[in-house]
């Protein structure tokens, strides 16, 4: 065999040996917490506080009652199943629940958020349309709702630091929550305020009950369509029956 025909040979037969190909890819993360446990936790918790917004509302509508109907259920919560519970029994228990409820949700979802931040680097999917902004309204709506939660406690329930004027504490045999809600709404930046807060929440209602069939893995479509006209149906009802409330207030039709 000739010399030059056998170095060709071992010339093709030399490995060239490098740094592995440079890729984008990162590396996988074990989390303490799976982030399907964090997107459960979401959607049970986000579920526990929509049952309690429908009540909620429920018992709203009784201001366009009067005053004596409002005041009589305001009243009723603080003593309610008494004498077999002792009285502010009831709406302590749901005080707590739906207070640790709301900071599970919260840190659940600033985590998933955080993640799917880390995961995602410097690329961005592409959605277009009402998933889009669905998707980009949930974090802040999240944020002004919790900041309303803490305006409307120190307003209404606690009347500290910006309650209206008008407010009364309750008493033992006796319930301002009416006279409270009209001077609240008098000023005309807290009813705007709290309007506003009513359409941002029920945006963010009615896409939680869509994300929330996914994480429960109900992927059925006559499921994810059952809960999607659930949290619609939810998201009109709040925008119409509380945020009609301090309008009506304004315009002297409650007074």
């Amino acid at each position: 065999m000739p010399a030059h025909t056998r170095a060709d040979k071992a010339a093709t037969a030399v490995v060239q040996v490098g740094p592995p190909p440079v890729t984008n890819k990162r590396p996988q993360r074990n989390h303490l917490i799976p982030s399907w446990v964090l997107k459960v936790t979401m959607a049970v918790t986000g579920t526990l506080w929509a049952a309690f917004i429908a009540i909620h509302l429920f018992g709203n509508l009784k201001v366009f009652q009067g005053a004596q109907a409002y005041n009589h259920y305001a009243h009723w919560l603080r003593e309610a199943f008494y004498p077999l519970l002792p009285k502010l029994s009831v709406l302590w228990a749901m005080r707590v629940v739906l207070g640790l409820a709301l900071l599970a949700h919260i840190c659940a979802a600033a985590m998933i958020w955080w993640r799917g931040r880390e995961a995602r680097g410097p690329h961005r999917a592409k959605i277009r349309g009402a998933r889009a902004w669905g998707a980009w309204l949930m974090p802040l709506t999240g944020i002004l709702i919790g900041c309303f939660i803490v305006i409307h406690v120190l307003d209404l329930t606690l009347g500290l630091g910006i309650q209206s004027a008008g407010f009364a504490a309750p008493i033992s045999d006796e319930s301002f929550a009416y006279e409270n809600l009209v001077a609240s709404f008098r000023r005309p930046a807290m009813a705007c305020f709290y309007s506003l807060v009513m359409l941002l929440l029920a945006i963010h209602v009615a896409k939680g009950f869509t994300t929330m069939a996914s994480d429960l893995g109900a992927m059925g479509r006559r499921w994810r369509a059952t809960l999607a006209l659930i949290g619609g149906l939810l998201a009109v009802a709040i925008l119409l029956g509380n945020g009609a409330i301090p309008i009506l207030v304004l315009t002297g039709v409650l007074s």
